[in-house]
């Protein structure tokens, strides 16, 4: 499980350094779509980045359990952990509700 949190905190790291090239790129893919050679240099700059540095690649985990499913984006916790933390009052502004 600890690998996979440090696997994802080097997504994060690789997404932060090549998010400004990443975005230029795409702003070049836009300007003339019929141009090829333009299209040909894009794509193989798109392809000389690392395949991490992708938005995509990056997984919401749990901060204290890296649990991949049932996060809220809010807390960054699972949905265990919050209920957990909620219940103790470790939580500021959250209050299980009760009818």
């Amino acid at each position: 499980m600890k690998s996979l949190v440090t696997r994802d905190k080097n997504r994060r790291k690789l997404f932060q350094e090549y998010e400004s090239e990443r975005l230029a790129l795409k702003i070049l893919q836009r300007i003339d779509p019929k141009n090829e050679s333009l299209h040909l240099a894009v794509n193989s700059g798109f392809k000389a980045l690392p395949r991490n540095s992708s938005k995509s690649r990056i997984r919401n985990r749990c901060v204290n359990t890296g649990r991949a499913r049932g996060v809220w984006r809010a807390f960054r916790l699972s949905r265990i952990q919050l209920r957990t933390l909620a219940l103790k009052g470790e939580l500021m502004g959250v209050r299980i509700s009760s009818w």
